[in-house]
């Protein structure tokens, strides 16, 4: 279900060619940094680092869908293992339903930024069954949080 609904909101070319985005090339790289990079500049965008405003505008919130919008679709375009793409299919239905649900209970961008970055990772630590190797960044990821409600509450809005 979860493959067949990520591949109609998100499709894959209609011929079929082979990707042409393979590890080694420079287009895989390409996908690869603009995806990383587009990571981190949404949390710096959601945590108010870049154009800071004490008010919610249109670069929090860019940086709070960042992960769906310019992330997870970058990863996608190269060509990766099953594994790999079947936990950026789920990323791509889970990450909008974290971005609309969580502003009714925590109205911060950073947390909500930060809870995509969690199922980012933890999604990642599922599909690859290398739980040493994940264990550490889900760790990473709570602390993460932990210090995003401690920064969310002194910052206005």
């Amino acid at each position: 279900v979860v493959q067949k609904t990520a591949a109609t909101f998100a499709p894959r070319a209609s011929t079929a060619t082979k990707n042409p985005a393979v590890p080694g090339t420079t287009l895989y790289t390409v996908f690869e940094v603009q995806g990383y990079v587009s990571l981190l500049l949404g949390g710096a965008l959601s945590f108010n680092l870049i154009f800071p405003s004490n008010e919610p505008d249109i670069w929090r919130l860019m940086g709070m869908w960042s992960i769906w919008m310019f992330t997870i679709p970058s990863l996608r375009a190269r060509d990766c293992s099953k594994n790999e793409k079947e936990a950026l299919n789920y990323l791509f239905l889970i990450i909008p339903l974290l971005n609309v649900i969580i502003p009714f209970f925590w109205k911060s961008f950073a947390v909500v930024w930060s809870a995509g970055i969690v199922a980012f990772f933890a999604m990642y630590a599922w599909k690859s069954r290398n739980y040493v190797h994940c264990d550490l960044w889900i760790n990473a990821a709570i602390i993460l949080m932990m210090d995003v409600r401690h920064c969310s509450n002194s910052q206005p809005g």
